[in-house]
């Protein structure tokens, strides 16, 4: 099932797509249409975790060395917006630029999981795109709070996926097109680490609660974009997120 969270007449509501009918249903049964609804992220977590050069590809893009273990950074949630929100550039920014990622989603508390059960702690997955402010990332910004944690910088979404809908979360294509052009594409087949993997090590010392996410990595190809364009970013079987990057509103919240 995919699952979604919405705003309809003025109420949040919580839901599922009907594809059949390529309609949102509330829990109280009420159909919408989706050009009637605001999307709003499918969960809302306490943590997001996300993976830096979790792709080999991707380190060598950045010519950056492989690290031995995961590297963690906490993604803010008041970064998080959902399907179709805008994204807001900086306009100190001089390279912002996407990343693609399958987001997972825990389901129930989880702590010191081995990671031959990892799996049984997962709720399901959803698609990411880690926005980034690639000015910020150098050693001395490092944890890239700044160069992440700008509001809008976590579109999610459009929809949480069922954990057994989704057969191998290990062989899923990820991609990202910019106005309609490929950029970026790559598969979860090559994580460094995997989904089992990241979740034993991160829950050897943190409590995971469910509805937290972590963001597994983005594979190569990422590339600036600017005011005016639509990202669009796929999960093979999870869905397809697509955000406008639009200029931050003068004098108001970035």
């Amino acid at each position: 099932m995919k699952r979604a969270r919405f705003l309809a007449d003025g109420h949040v509501r919580n839901g599922h797509l009907n594809a059949a009918e390529d309609r949102l249903v509330d829990d109280l049964g009420r159909a919408f249409a989706l050009d009637a609804v605001s999307f709003l992220p499918p969960v809302t977590p306490r943590t997001v975790v996300g993976l830096a050069l979790n792709f080999a590809d991707h380190a060598k893009e950045l010519a950056l060395d492989q690290p031995a273990e995961p590297t963690l950074f906490l993604k803010p949630v008041s970064s998080l917006i959902g399907h179709l929100a805008p994204i807001h550039y900086p306009d100190q920014a001089a390279f912002l630029h996407y990343e693609a990622e399958l987001a997972v989603v825990i389901g129930r508390p989880a702590r010191r999981v081995d990671a031959k059960r990892a799996l049984d702690v997962v709720g399901g997955y959803t698609v990411a795109n880690d926005v980034t402010v690639r000015d910020y990332i150098t050693n001395l910004f490092r944890p890239p709070v700044r160069a992440k944690g700008w509001d809008t910088f976590g579109p999610l979404g459009p929809y949480l996926v069922d954990r057994d809908d989704i057969a191998d979360c290990g062989a899923l294509e990820v991609r990202t097109w910019v106005n309609g052009e490929l950029r970026q594409q790559g598969n979860t087949d090559q994580l460094v680490h995997s989904v089992p993997k990241l979740i034993e090590f991160i829950t050897s010392f943190m409590t995971l609660q469910p509805g937290d996410v972590i963001l597994t990595g983005t594979p190569k190809g990422i590339s600036p974009v600017k005011v005016g364009d639509v990202i669009c970013c796929e999960v093979a079987g999870v869905g397809r997120l697509e955000n406008p990057v639009l200029a931050a509103p003068v004098g108001g919240p970035e």
